[in-house]
């Protein structure tokens, strides 16, 4: 894909994501219910979150573009490590899974996940938006051009790091208020829920060799040293 395509297609999926986030970060306060928005209010989410990530990502792919548009190919290089490094170990594992966890419990049992009581504040258009269309961007982002990818023990490092950081988030949160951020959680004993984490993070993990898998057999091995 030619750069200026390349610049015109982040710069319009940074715009979307800059919209989305601000969007559900914007709702109306009237009818939101209050079972949901507790401590924390939306930054409690993992889908919001990714909606951050994700504008962050595009912000800076759309930087490393302009940047070679403009032939500081020194800079650029800085931008692009980052850029890929962001991509590989979060943008794409963690759309990958905020869509593929989120409907497969919504299938289940939505109340688990995103109860009933939202339909009358978050539109069907933005539900998609944030648990949909991620991973087909995501997807489409591999396709548009290759991402080099760090070595393996300093990619899941970081990836288990942040992880970490966000699983001590929601349990602050369920330590202040007594609640816990997803439903689901209270349907399990302190050893469940350290072995749903675990299995949690095992699945981000595959989505992370997956990632690295399409980028290989799409557009060959590309690493960064070691």
């Amino acid at each position: 894909m030619e750069i200026s395509t390349l610049a015109t297609y982040h710069c319009l999926a940074f715009v979307w994501y800059f919209f989305v986030a601000y969007s559900i970060t914007h709702l109306k306060t009237e009818e939101r219910p209050s079972e949901v928005f507790l401590y924390g209010g939306q930054w409690k989410y993992l889908t919001v979150l990714n909606l951050v990530l994700q504008a962050v990502f595009y912000g800076v792919s759309f930087l490393a573009d302009v940047l070679r548009l403009i032939k500081k190919l020194r800079c650029a290089k800085c931008v692009i490590s980052s850029r890929d490094l962001l991509f590989s170990v979060l943008a794409f594992p963690v759309s990958t899974f905020v869509c593929i966890s989120f409907w497969t419990l919504y299938t289940y049992n939505r109340e688990l996940v995103y109860p009933k009581s939202l339909d009358r504040v978050i539109p069907l258009w933005l539900n998609h938006a944030m648990h949909t269309a991620v991973l087909p961007f995501a997807l489409l982002e591999i396709f548009a051009l290759p991402h080099r990818y760090p070595a393996k023990r300093k990619g899941l490092f970081l990836l288990g790091l942040v992880a970490f950081l966000y699983i001590s988030w929601v349990l602050w949160i369920y330590s202040v208020t007594g609640e816990w951020v997803y439903p689901l959680f209270a349907l399990f004993s302190p050893s469940g829920l350290a072995a749903f984490f675990a299995g949690s993070l095992a699945v981000v993990v595959s989505f992370y060799n997956f990632g690295e898998f399409l980028n290989r057999m799409i557009w060959g091995q590309s690493k960064f040293p070691s």
